[in-house]
């Protein structure tokens, strides 16, 4: 109230109307203790205690854990989603008045990894039903005694359905064979060596990136810029008819890519054949094109299937994730470690893809998981979950924990 209201009185001035300010603040985080009472009862008419008459007391995901699901989702969350250190959450956890050792809740995601992992065995069984995957790789530092080793995080992506990674130790064709065990279909992959054994039998079919192959031509530009342009020049055409049909059904997008794609496709190998003998050995350009005739029939493979996408941006995107972790925690503790990281990111990864709050989706997969039928376990995947989330036998069960009622309130 203005000081002449104050000193003068409301009498004096008649209220015509008020400016409204919102200003965005914050609360300190709080960590709130579940305390569960349960009344002991025993008959009237009976002189032992044997007669007792007691609840059970809810159940945890951890069984006799101190962590209920919403802490248990938030330090998930913070690990692999956010990329946040277990020395990191250690002290943001000791700045809030709670004690919780980084050892401790590394035991916990362990457990909770064992009680997962049947869930991202089903999405990985149903990812390789899909007509096609798209699959990429990196390396990642496993401590060891005197010198770290080398270990790899792959990546397979069902487009609009699963995320899913593969911790091996090696990057080999044993570990391919490991990765992509009894799948059948079209494999979006880059044009390293240790997939060319799959695609020996028909059963997999090798499909190439464009983005791969226009990086070359990018390295090029400033050693040969004409060559690079030119090149340049019949990719991006490429990428623009496909930008127009990013909505498209896949009936009209094999369509639309006879017709506009495929006459662009086979100027540009025509260009790559008529420059071919003109190429100096060990050059950008010279690099490029070679790609480009080399894995010519994977490249134009896209044409054959409107499903097919243009290239593989979207493992890498995935990929990203543990890209920009590793610089966080620098090395892995164990293989078991890179086990549970590939649960958890297959998890929070997929959720991202689909649009889908990742900690809200933890925090009641922790409350149903533990009961849940093991032969329905894919319904609690991400891409089933808005479906099965609204289902009524699952909100009573969400209702009745009183560890989630807790965390409703905000």
């Amino acid at each position: 109230v203005p000081e002449e209201v104050e000193r003068e009185g409301l009498d004096a001035f008649e209220r015509i109307g008020e400016d409204v300010t919102e200003v965005l603040e914050r609360r300190p985080a709080s960590m709130v203790i579940a305390r569960i009472i349960k009344p002991k009862y025993v008959r009237k008419n009976r002189t032992d205690k044997k007669g007792i008459v007691m609840v059970e007391t809810p159940g945890l995901p951890i069984p006799r854990g101190l962590a209920g699901p919403g802490l248990l989702a938030d330090t998930l969350v913070k690990r692999w989603q956010d990329h946040q250190p277990l020395n990191r959450m250690e002290d943001i956890f000791g700045r809030e008045g709670v004690e919780l050792s980084r050892s401790t809740i590394c035991t916990w995601h362990g457990t909770l990894a064992d009680l997962c992992e049947r869930l991202v065995a089903a999405m990985r069984r149903d990812a390789l039903e899909s007509p096609y995957l798209c699959v990429d790789a990196t390396g990642v530092l496993v401590q060891r005694k005197k010198k770290c080793r080398r270990a790899h995080f792959w990546v397979l992506v069902a487009p609009n359905r699963h995320v899913l990674f593969e911790y091996t130790r090696d990057h080999t064709s044993d570990a391919v064979d490991t990765v992509l065990a009894d799948y059948e279909g079209y494999l979006v992959a880059d044009a390293h060596a240790v997939y060319d054994h799959l695609y020996e039998d028909g059963d997999v079919i090798e499909v190439n990136c464009w983005a791969h192959c226009r990086r070359y031509f990018y390295k090029a530009l400033e050693s040969d810029p004409d060559r690079a342009k030119a090149a340049l020049g019949y990719i991006g055409a490429l990428f623009r008819i496909e930008k127009k049909l990013k909505n498209a059904s896949p009936s009209k997008r094999k369509r639309v890519r006879a017709k506009h794609s495929k006459p662009v496709a086979e100027a540009f190998f025509s260009w790559c054949d008529a420059e071919w003998p003109t190429l100096l050995e060990d050059t950008p350009i010279y690099d490029g094109v070679r790609y480009a005739r080399n894995q010519q029939t994977g490249l134009v493979r896209f044409l054959e299937d409107g499903r097919l996408p243009l290239d593989n941006n979207v493992s890498e995107r995935n990929l990203r994730r543990q890209a920009v972790a590793r610089k966080n925690w620098i090395f892995l503790g164990s293989d078991d470690g890179g086990r549970v990281n590939a649960i958890f990111t297959s998890l929070l990864a997929s959720c991202r893809m689909l649009g889908i709050e990742p900690w809200s989706y933890l925090r009641d997969l922790l409350c149903l998981i533990p009961d849940w039928p093991a032969h329905r376990v894919l319904e609690l995947a991400p891409v089933n979950w808005p479906e099965t989330s609204q289902r009524e036998d699952v909100q009573r069960i969400l209702d009745l924990d009183p560890y989630r009622v807790l965390t409703l309130g905000g």
